[in-house]
């Protein structure tokens, strides 16, 4: 598991850890009942405070993504994925409420609306 901490952000260095082992659980690199380093483990490889390690794995503990049992370490949990897709649906739920309310504002048509979903929606593909 490689973790990169940049000092070139204004993200905490905690939330740097917790996103990337979010996005590693994502896109399969870590599966359901996988190890993950030790807090000490981690923070003497990345050069920064375990404490900094501790606040990061107890976000991804609180939000559902690692389990820790005491004396064999932390784990990936089997509703990791499904945690990491409702907290991004909450997040989309939040932008579509803002558009929503601008279109009202402006008078745009929820169809034109609907429209400009679906094209930039359709736009990756």
């Amino acid at each position: 598991m490689e973790i990169i901490i940049s000092s070139n952000t204004n993200k905490p260095i905690y939330e740097q850890i917790t996103e990337q082992i979010k996005a590693m659980v994502m896109n399969g690199e870590l599966q359901h009942g996988e190890p993950i380093p030790s807090m000490r483990a981690l923070a003497k490889s990345l050069h920064i405070s375990v404490i900094t390690v501790q606040r990061a794995y107890e976000d991804l503990q609180r939000d559902g993504f690692i389990e820790t049992t005491v004396g064999k370490g932390s784990f990936i949990s089997a509703n990791s994925k499904e945690f990491y897709q409702e907290e991004q649906q909450k997040a989309i739920e939040e932008h579509l409420l803002q558009a929503a309310d601008i279109a009202r504002r402006c008078g745009i048509q929820m169809e034109k609306l609907i429209e400009l979903i679906k094209i930039f929606y359709q736009e990756d593909e």
